[in-house]
Order: C-alpha cells, then structure tokens, then sequence
C-alpha cells in the first residue's frame, strides 16, 4: 500500500479499502472555513485564552499535523489495551499490515507526545473504524485530544496547608482511585478535569448548559466519565475523559507526575452546535453547503441550512455465506466503496440459518 509517500508492504491483516485511502490527507480539521476547522478553532482558542503558562504563552501546546499512520504498538500497546481486547479487530480497524494501521483514536499520539516532554497539549486528526453505514456513523472522522499533567507542587499550590500532600501511595484500587494515587490527588485532578470540560462546553453552547458525568470504562484511565449535555432536551454523550492510568504516564517518563486525559470528537460537536443531520456532509464539497461556515469570525453563530432532499428510494438484497469468516462490516465496506455516500443507511433485516 502507498501512502502519504511511504510503501507498507501487504499481508493477512491488510483490510484497508481505496474509497478509505481516498480520505487520507484530506484532514477536514485544517481545512479553512470548513465547519469542523471552526470547532477545532474555538476549542483552541478556548484553551489558548484560559491556560496561561508561567512566562504569558499559552500553557497547551496543539497539534494537528501528526500522521495517520501509527503502529500498533502506538494505537494499543503503548495504552496499555490488552492482547485479545475487541477494539483490535481487524473487523473494527483499518490495518494496512500486521505492523501499521490507521490510527483508530488521537490517544495513539498520547505516549509520543509525553515522551518528548510535554504537560499539557491537544492532538486533532482524522481517525479510522470501520462501522454501520447511517447519517450518525462514518469510517472516518475527526477527534481531539487533551492531556494535562500535573507536579505535586502544581496540584497541591493552592491548597491551604498542602505541603504534606502526596500524589503517591501504595494503596488499593478502588472503583474511585488507583492504587498508586493518594485520594486528595485524585479528587483534585477529576475536579480539574471536569472544571475545564464544563468551562469548555458553556464556551462553545452557551451558559445555562445542563452537564451530568457518566462513570464508564476505558483501559487508559481510571477513574473514566462520560460527558453528556443536554441540547434541545436531548441527553448527548459529547466526550470521554478520565484520570490517566499511570502505568502509562510512568512508561513515558513522567514517572512524577499524575495527570488526565479527554478526547472528543469533533463530528459531534459540530451536528449538535450546527445542527447538522448527516454526518457525510462533511464530506461534501458542495458550495452550497461549505459557504455557510465562512464567517468574519470563528465565534460567530451559524445554523446550516438544508440542502436539497431526494426522495429515498429503498432496494432490498440478500445473500448466501458459505464461510465462517464473514463480518457485516466487510458487507458495509463493500457498500460504501461502490455506492459511496449516495447509500444513506444500510439495515440488516434478517438472518436465517439452513438446518442441513
């Protein structure tokens, strides 16, 4: 396979379509004026104008130029997911060999980034899953993500009589704290994280915003939460965040600090701030669609207008499988490369299993 000027040579993992190659390079988040540079632009500008470093910089560095090519190692390992967890499928992911892949999430940079020294950034690009065709889901889109470290000083300064906090202990994991982060550090880092969230969001929607946290589960943080707000009298997961597993911090090199973690994906945010109802209209290089998000500025207000509607028109298909090996994301994957994003939604309605 070529891509952006490398060549990966091919093999049994190699399950990457030319309608998903395509996409590479297109990187729609640095694309001026296109509705999810305007998301990434106000999230940037938030974080620039509210996290000031000690010498007046902007205390989060951004980047939004990295590859879309990682290894393996990067995308699962180095998060510590393990060997036989779901999300290496080679049905969910996009493998240009058993080595290389396109990334399936912006934390693949996570280990990188903090490995070179940093505390505090954001990573944006275009990530790849192979998944359901319908107007909420697509094989690629765009996420961002946040990670903020923190010193025993920086977590523990403005604490009235901090000097005798620890951020370590050898302790017991608990559906609250890992077992190596005294209870004091960790309340503080999910404070700090669910504070900077919430400031975010009332940022981008406006105040009177309604939040409520979900704990969940992810394998590199823990404790984990799910965002969700309330828009338009819907509950919506927007992000998922969480306290960073310090296995992973320490294997980096960070080994004295205790940080958090947030990725969001931009999609999401612009259907709902937008109000966008199909997510291939990001895609489209339609005038009348792109010229609605050139504004004077990245804060102004925009409400998409509809563009014209086709009547559907709906075909039935089946099939027989004669193997064990079929996964409906590779009829998906089919679909899409030839009907492209003409097919709107495809459904499956029935199975049957012949008792001979």
């Amino acid at each position: 396979v070529e891509l952006l000027g490398k060549a990966y040579p091919q093999d049994d993992y190699s399950n990457v379509t030319e309608k998903i190659l395509s996409k590479v390079g297109k990187n729609l988040h640095n694309k001026k004026h296109h509705p999810l540079w305007l998301i990434k632009e106000q999230v940037k500008d938030h974080f620039y104008k509210q996290y000031i470093g000690r010498r007046g910089t902007p205390l989060f560095s951004v980047y939004d130029g990295l590859s879309p090519v990682v290894t393996v190692q990067q995308n699962f390992d180095s998060l510590l997911i393990p060997q036989n967890h779901a999300s290496r499928r080679k049905e969910d992911n996009y493998y240009l060999n058993r080595d290389h892949m396109l990334r399936a999430h912006t934390s693949a940079h996570q280990w990188d980034l903090i490995h070179s020294g940093l505390d505090a950034f954001l990573a944006v690009g275009d990530v790849y899953r192979r998944d359901t065709v319908d107007n909420t889901h697509y094989p690629v889109f765009h996420q961002m993500e946040g990670v903020r470290l923190f010193s025993c000083h920086e977590l523990f300064s403005n604490i009235k009589d901090g000097e005798g906090l620890r951020l370590f202990e050898q302790g017991h994991r608990t559906a609250h704290k890992q077992e190596c982060h005294t209870m004091e550090a960790v309340r503080l880092v999910e404070f700090n994280l669910k504070q900077v969230l919430i400031k975010l969001m009332t940022d981008v929607f406006g105040d009177g915003l309604q939040v409520r946290w979900v704990e969940c589960y992810f394998p590199f943080t823990h404790p984990s939460f799910e965002m969700e707000i309330n828009f338009q009298g819907e509950w919506m997961e927007v992000l998922g965040c969480g306290v960073m597993e310090q296995q992973l911090v320490n294997s980096a090199g960070a080994q004295d600090k205790i940080g958090w973690a947030f990725g969001l994906g931009l999609e999401r945010l612009a259907m709902i701030l937008y109000e966008i109802p199909d997510i291939r209209l990001f895609w489209s290089e339609d005038e009348r669609f792109l010229k609605q998000f050139i504004v004077p500025h990245i804060w102004q207000k925009v409400k998409f207008q509809p563009l014209s509607r086709y009547p559907p028109l709906i075909n039935d298909i089946s099939f027989w499988l004669p193997s064990e090996t079929y996964s409906a994301n590779d009829f998906y994957d089919l679909a899409r490369t030839i009907g492209g994003d003409l097919i709107e939604k495809v459904v499956l309605v029935d199975e049957f299993t012949h008792p001979k």
